[in-house]
């Protein structure tokens, strides 16, 4: 696409450009220009490539042409790599495995002829992956992998020696996640708008529910239809199993709308 591009703001430009009229040669000239960015922007260094892969899996990646190519385990170390030599030093690539980090670095000699490179290598947790690596470009690259498992694997092992958390400090992290307008890990939020009902000369609607496996939270609005100021509490607005209750305005004039968010126990859909 980027071709295509190019091709055309040149061939437009240059008729532009040979134009007599002034404007049309500045334009012509413009076009030119950005048919030569377009032709240099292949130029440019090459993003780093963040990749997933699992145990025995094959990782296709890119490598650098002229210059070094750093391979980075997330959260793991390169132990060891194993590769074949062909013999011939224009077809053979060098693999360093660099011992303080655990990266590996590749580079390839002038005139390498093969389109691409592979070889495999063993993690210090013991996973091998298969790499196979496109050899293209000037600049060099850097290439991430990540393993899903070791996050699995590092929740089972450290999950049952986190501190409990008691009922009453989930709801409070709760009521700030709502506050903020924030859906916290485990909770799924609906925009519900429910019938208002009545309490007194109080309008109360609620507007959103996070529910999950053993809190739910509700955001209500609340509008005050007196004609007189009145003064919130939690026995105002919520049922005496809430576990806790923010009122964002407690003292709420006549005619003003506020919001209160409430937490209670998940009891059923």
């Amino acid at each position: 696409m980027t071709g295509y591009l190019a091709f055309g703001s040149a061939v437009l430009g240059t008729a532009l450009a040979a134009r007599l009229c002034m404007l049309s040669r500045l334009l012509g000239a413009a076009l030119i220009g950005l048919a030569l960015f377009f032709l240099a922007k292949p130029a440019l260094a090459a993003a780093d490539q963040t990749l997933q892969a699992s145990d025995g899996s094959q990782v296709s990646c890119s490598a650098s042409a002229k210059d070094l190519t750093r391979i980075s385990l997330v959260e793991d170390e390169f132990a060891s790599v194993s590769k074949i030599n062909t013999g011939n030093a224009a077809d053979d690539f060098s693999v360093v495995n660099e011992p303080v980090r655990g990266d590996i670095y590749l580079s390839v000699p002038d005139g390498f002829a093969r389109p691409a490179l592979s070889f495999f290598a063993t993690s210090k947790r013991g996973y091998v992956y298969k790499f196979v690596c496109r050899v293209a470009g000037d600049q060099a690259v850097q290439v991430f992998i990540s393993n899903p498992a070791i996050a699995k694997a590092e929740l089972a092992e450290n999950g049952p020696g986190k501190p409990q958390v008691t009922s009453e400090e989930a709801a409070v992290d709760l009521v700030q996640a709502m506050y903020a307008n924030r859906v916290s890990d485990g909770f799924e939020m609906r925009q519900r708008s429910l019938r208002p009902v009545y309490v007194g000369n109080l309008k109360v609607q609620m507007i959103a529910e996070y529910r999950g496996d053993d809190l739910t939270g509700r955001v209500l609005r609340i509008e005050n239809k007196g004609p007189a100021e009145a003064v919130l509490t939690e026995a105002t607005v919520a049922p005496p199993s809430t576990l806790a209750v923010s009122i964002v305005e407690p003292k709420l004039a006549a005619g003003k709308v506020t919001t209160a968010y409430l937490v209670s126990r998940t009891t059923g859909n």
